[in-house]
């Protein structure tokens, strides 16, 4: 069986805080990393996902960390196609527009190629510490299975290479019918990394938990089954603490999963209060993983 991390998607957020988690002496940012480090062996960063960051806070994220210590970056909301804040782009990139919002299709093509490349550098701290896990591509509702959107999955492997992507697809179209067997063999066939989801169904952006590995890394991200899953409030959306028997049900699929990769990363997303800790902490020991 291949190594299993697990680790949490934040260790900052401000519910998190407040919850008594970090002990008193944990007071500064690099106390509380260098404490959230001592508990897991992994931790996602989603910051990424509304900013790219700035390659000497990156450097103190390597520097404050156990040598083995791996982060998974999620990818800067542009490079997803996801509508991404004028305010989040560097000033000299930013189009002269009035509108709040850009799509990729709003930068001219050398300002787009630059925000790539910005967030691509700006991850070297981690990749020569070697801590760098996987920029983690978590696609819109939107993005649905067709030849286009396959071939992008593929550019964006090209860019990072020879850094490691995980794919999360959110549209449903990926995993309906024949189509499953169809997505998982696509990135089989290209070695890309496929996420799984646990997440509330029956909502229009639902897919199903479809458990596999696609290449000898493998990840599992939850979030949770909170009944305000449509809520704008993001911890009314991931406030749901899994049970002991939730996370029972779930070791044996797992360590099945660890048995077809070298490494299969569990993120827990319910960042909401402690719950993700606490959860991560029980699985931890449910699966004897370090």
């Amino acid at each position: 069986m291949g190594e299993i991390r697990v680790g949490t998607a934040s260790w900052t957020d401000s519910t998190l805080l407040a919850s008594g988690w970090y002990p008193e002496t944990a007071k500064s940012p690099e106390d509380r990393l260098r404490y959230y480090a001592r508990q897991f062996p992994l931790v996602e960063v989603d910051a990424t996902y509304y900013a790219s960051p700035a390659e000497s806070t990156v450097a103190l994220w390597a520097t404050r960390t156990p040598k083995d210590f791996v982060f998974n970056i999620k990818a800067f909301s542009m490079l997803t196609g996801h509508p991404t804040k004028v305010s989040a782009l560097p000033k000299d990139l930013r189009p002269e527009t009035d509108k709040p919002n850009v799509y990729p299709d709003g930068l001219k093509p050398q300002a787009y190629e630059e925000v790539w490349t910005r967030f691509l550098a700006a991850l070297d701290p981690l990749v020569e510490a070697g801590k760098l896990g996987m920029i983690l591509f978590q696609f819109p509702p939107w993005f649905t299975i067709r030849r286009d959107n396959k071939q992008y999955l593929l550019e964006v492997a090209k860019r990072c290479t020879p850094l490691r992507v995980g794919i999360e697809l959110r549209h449903e179209s990926w995993f309906s019918g024949d189509n499953a067997a169809e997505t998982l063999e696509f990135l089989r066939k290209h070695k890309l990394p496929y996420v799984c989801v646990d997440m509330p169904q029956g909502y229009k952006n639902s897919v199903p938990p479809v458990v596999a590995a696609t290449a000898d890394l493998a990840a599992v991200r939850f979030h949770g089954h909170s009944d305000k899953w449509t809520s704008k409030d993001i911890h009314e959306k991931f406030g749901y603490l899994y049970s002991p028997r939730e996370l029972k049900d779930w070791a044996p699929k797992l360590r099945e999963l660890a048995g077809e990769a070298e490494q299969t990363h569990v993120l827990m997303n319910n960042c909401y209060s402690d719950y993700a800790q606490r959860n991560a902490a029980q699985l931890i020991d449910l699966l004897g993983a370090k």
